[in-house]
């Protein structure tokens, strides 16, 4: 009985060993599925950082055909692009990280843990099938023991009825001799009772012994095994975390050393250089302005002021020399409305009384081109470009063209050689199924190259006339200067984009309007208004005397059209006043009247002119 107890406590504390073990793997398990999650929530966060990082990227990159396009000429704009560029990189290592997190740790642990599972379950199958064989042995043990003790107890009972019945005198010998038979029957079966209780007995020692030796411990070790294998390999996947970061972390060091270089590439003064390129005009600036005294009989010339734009004092210097003039031409403008004398104001004043006042025309080219600005394009020719811009936006616009222009040669030529193949080979296609697309690439790279032809001129005639700096400084009647050798080319310019003032300064007022020229029809009929010879003569206000020599427009030069030449100490009638725009029409007699420069003249006006 003792026995029988110490197996069953020991039963009883080897199933509460299992119960234990299932507690222990089972909370292995659900660690290794809180550590699959907390990786999978980091990569979550890696993808989502690396998407802000990318629209961040994004959102400042410069948009086309804006503002910021044009500043990525300046080194400080490309290397903000260049960190903009290496942002958005760096952004792709953090996809990085997530992705290697995903496939290396998340993944493999997904599988492992159905793995892990499967293989719990079946040793904890094994441990459970193994109790219940020990179990059943114990039982038929139990049973043959019981079965012998009963049989043992009616055999005693059976031998102690019979040796009653033989001490009876009264009993007959044939009752005597049924219960020895009784008696010697039920010591049989005790004896085989005893032989299966032995027998059940040695198995089932057998069964405990390989039980409690064999399968438990190989049961139990499987289990140790599995949870070392489990924490090993969650080790693993720690280390695989950390190395997920540091694999991209040479790629990540030259984003960053791509940013550093970057900044390491702004030059102040290459952008300083830029600005003055973008900016340059191409003017000379105006020479010194003389000394001129004041005496009887004498008159002070006209000079322009402190404050003017233009290169006028220049040209007066230099014409007592006799130099030629390339002034401006203004069409004869049927205007008898004097240009006001102002004092200088502020720019918002002037652009507030400009406002509320009505725009003034100055000439059919500047109201054109005041237009096209106004709708957001210049002239074909860029004309409303100072010189030196106009030479490089010239420039820019035949290199396009002449890329336009090889591209389609390579696609002739492409062709061409198609053409020949399928000549070649008719069965691989038509040779005349070419020729119209050869036509009409002819026709456009026939095109195109007139298109060079025109820019290419205009380019002549903007490096022909854009000054030197070994060339004296001229004087120029306006801020923009128009020459032209041919006819063909005079739509395209306009004399002057600004009126000057009467002492030869520009004022703020008329630079403003050129912004809001009134739209006018682009009719021949308009353009008769301006270009009519046949204009009533207008009576003469006054008379001048020539103080420089003046060229003007000649059979020879074609320059300075509309203007008239003087010689230094000629007397000539005065037709038009100076309007502010540098220039004084005069005639010399009923047939010959033109423009001469206001410097280059002394003007006497007659007194009901001057009241006037």
């Amino acid at each position: 009985m003792e026995s029988g107890r110490a197996t069953l406590l020991k039963e009883q504390q080897l199933k509460d060993q299992f119960d234990n073990l299932e507690k222990h793997t089972q909370s292995g398990i659900e660690f290794v599925e809180r550590y699959s999650k907390f990786v999978k929530e980091r990569s979550e966060i890696e993808i989502s950082y690396a998407k802000q990082i990318r629209n961040l990227s994004k959102k400042y990159q410069p948009k086309k055909n804006s503002r910021e396009e044009e500043e990525n000429k300046y080194t400080s704009c490309r290397a903000f692009l260049s960190t903009l560029n290496e942002l958005n990189d760096y952004a792709g290592q953090h996809e990085v990280i997530a992705e290697n997190l995903t496939s290396q740790i998340i993944t493999e642990l997904s599988r492992y843990l159905t793995e892990l599972k499967a293989e719990r379950k079946s040793h904890f199958h094994d441990g459970r099938k193994a109790q219940q064989q020990i179990e059943s042995s114990w039982k038929q043990l139990e049973s043959s023991k019981r079965r012998f003790e009963r049989d043992c107890k009616e055999a005693d009972r059976a031998q102690q009825y019979f040796e009653r019945m033989d001490a009876d005198i009264n009993v007959t010998k044939a009752d005597v001799e049924k219960a020895r038979q009784q008696a010697q029957m039920r010591h049989q079966i005790a004896a085989d009772s005893k032989t299966e209780y032995s027998n059940y007995l040695t198995k089932f020692n057998q069964e405990q012994n390989e039980h409690y030796y064999t399968l438990i411990p190989n049961i139990f070790q499987k289990l140790q095994e599995m949870e070392e294998r489990r924490i090993e390999r969650v080790g693993v996947s720690m280390k695989t975390y950390a190395e997920v970061d540091r694999e991209v972390l040479p790629i990540v060091g030259k984003c960053l050393d791509g940013m550093t270089k970057a900044a390491e590439s702004i030059e102040p003064k290459t952008d300083s250089k830029q600005v003055v390129e973008s900016y340059k005009s191409g003017f000379e600036p105006p020479g010194d302005v003389e000394f001129e005294d004041y005496g009887p009989g004498q008159t002070i010339k006209r000079t322009v002021s402190e404050t003017s734009l233009s290169n006028s004092r220049g040209e007066a210097k230099e014409r007592p020399g006799g130099g030629k003039s390339k002034g401006k031409l203004w069409p004869f403008i049927k205007n008898k409305n004097k240009s006001p004398k102002q004092n200088k104001e502020p720019l918002s004043n002037r652009f507030n009384e400009f406002m509320a006042s009505k725009p003034k025309m100055t000439c059919l080219r500047s109201l054109r081109r005041g237009l096209s600005l106004k709708l957001g394009s210049g002239p074909e020719d860029f004309s409303h470009l100072p010189p030196e811009q106009r030479r490089k936006k010239l420039q820019a616009k035949i290199d396009d063209i002449n890329k336009d222009i090889q591209k389609e040669m390579d696609q002739k030529d492409a062709l061409t050689k198609m053409k020949g193949v399928y000549e070649k080979n008719p069965q691989m296609g038509d040779p005349a199924s070419v020729d119209p697309r050869l036509v009409e690439m002819s026709m456009n790279i026939e095109k195109l190259q007139s298109e060079v032809q025109k820019f290419e001129g205009w380019l002549a005639e903007v490096e022909g006339r854009l000054p030197s700096r070994s060339d004296p400084p001229r004087r120029q009647s306006g801020l923009y200067e128009s020459q032209h050798s041919n006819s063909t080319m005079v739509d395209n310019n306009c004399a002057q984009d600004r009126e000057s003032s009467p002492d030869g300064s520009y004022t703020e007022e008329q630079s403003s309007e050129t912004q809001v020229k009134v739209a006018i029809a682009n009719t021949p009929e308009f353009d008769d208004e301006f270009d009519d010879g046949d204009e009533e003569t207008l009576p003469t206000i006054g008379t001048c005397k020539a103080v420089y020599s003046f060229e003007g427009n000649t059979p020879l030069t074609g320059h300075n059209e509309g203007t008239i030449s003087v010689t230094e100490g000629e007397l000539l009638f005065v037709i038009e006043q100076d309007k502010g725009d540098g220039w004084t029409r005069v005639r010399r007699n009923e047939e010959e009247e033109g423009y001469v420069p206001t410097s280059y003249v002394e003007v006497f006006l007659e007194t009901n002119a001057k009241d006037s």
